[in-house]
């Protein structure tokens, strides 16, 4: 492969080159976006998060906000918040990758003070990352994520063994995979314990399954029309066994090196498992804070799921799919089901499309605006 991206300070490679302003809370995202209109191309990140977290719930809030600063596919980033104190914490955290920060607080200065510092801090980091060059990096310099949505069975027949093929060989030649996605397990989670590298990560890995069934089935509900979901249904998937068999394909057959926490970057290449709840922008945000620089998402039914950092290659085997929705399709394997190609072409498709979105390639949905950034909440705020 023939790839190229961003070296960043911490010699970490991205794919992207983007400079943020990432508000800090709900309250900041006025000021942040009113910067962004300032400052073409500039990307603001604004989110429906609160305040008053505490907790575990307030590590996982500022890991996934130092997490997304930090992502390899950012080149600067401006923070805005409402108090200052917090809002140097998240600035502190991003400013350790040695990439350039600014922060700026709202409290005693107002939106328009606020918006106009943070624009001009904006527009230097623009003509700066302007300048950054991209340079040859291989599959061993990214982390890349994996999930699917709106499954179906083509999914599991088709479109997940040919994700598979892909991973295998990006793992093969060195990438870091995480997967995720722990309630869609149930019914498999013996076939990824088995793949685990070490008796500590098996054991590691079962109790965080364990723990998040739990958890659900402590609430008492009914998750039939969640898991599987309406649409999973639609497509011939009546149980979340059956769901778990298809998803579970497109991690390939590397062993399991590690379990992480959401939002907790991977200490080495292969594949890692992150305990991530399913729904599609919640994870691809947590693996992107993570360090995930590019995202595979499968797609039976068709889900249009995009990220403001990271780049979402969406692939459907489903001729349904492909066809009226070929607009979010990145890669078609329809011709897998009507056997017109073989598993082994249909993950050359699937990497062929890796390097050049790796090269700069936009994919689907970061032509047609899809941003979804969706953070991980655990409990009610104080």
């Amino acid at each position: 492969m023939r790839l190229t991206g961003y070296r960043r300070q911490n010699g970490a490679a991205g794919i992207r080159n983007h400079v943020v302003i990432l508000p800090l809370d709900d309250l900041s995202n006025a000021a942040a976006e009113g910067a962004a209109r300032l400052i073409p191309g500039a990307l603001p990140l604004p989110h429906a998060y609160g305040r008053l977290q505490f907790g575990e719930d307030l590590d996982l809030f500022f890991r996934t906000m130092i997490g997304t600063g930090e992502n390899p596919n950012v080149a600067a980033v401006v923070v805005v918040g409402i108090e200052p104190k917090w809002t140097q914490r998240l600035s502190d955290g991003i400013a350790k990758t040695g990439k350039p920060v600014e922060a700026f607080s709202i409290e005693g200065a107002g939106d328009l003070r606020t918006i106009e510092r943070a624009a001009r801090a904006a527009k230097v980091m623009m003509q700066d990352a302007s300048e950054q060059q991209r340079e040859p990096i291989e599959p061993k310099d990214l982390v890349i994520s994996l999930k699917c949505g709106e499954s179906d069975t083509t999914l599991g027949i088709a479109g997940n063994p040919a994700l598979g093929r892909a991973v295998d060989c990006l793992v093969g030649e060195g990438a870091t995979v995480i997967f995720g996605e722990t309630s869609e397990l149930t019914g498999g989670e013996h076939l990824i314990a088995a793949r685990c590298a070490t008796p500590e990560v098996r054991e590691a890995f079962l109790r965080t399954y364990a723990a998040y069934i739990e958890f659900i089935q402590s609430t008492g509900a009914d998750l039939l029309g969640s898991q599987p979901t309406e649409g999973n249904i639609a497509g011939g998937l009546s149980t979340i066994e059956e769901k778990a068999l298809g998803n579970i394909q497109k991690t390939g057959t590397h062993p399991v090196r590690s379990v992480l926490a959401p939002a907790e970057a991977p200490k080495g290449p292969g594949l890692h498992f992150m305990d991530t709840s399913s729904a599609a922008a919640e994870m691809i945000t947590l693996a992107g804070a993570a360090g995930s620089v590019l995202h595979f998402f499968t797609t039976g039914q068709g889900n249009v799921i995009g990220n403001p950092i990271v780049p979402v290659i969406k692939i459907s085997p489903n001729p349904n799919t492909t066809g009226p929705m070929s607009e979010h399709i990145d890669v078609d394997l329809s011709r897998l089901l009507s056997g017109e190609m073989s598993l082994e072409e249909a993950g050359d498709r699937v990497l062929e499309l890796f390097e050049r979105t790796v090269c700069g390639r936009l994919t689907d949905a970061e032509v047609l605006g899809h941003r979804e950034f969706v953070l991980t909440k655990l409990y009610r705020s104080a």
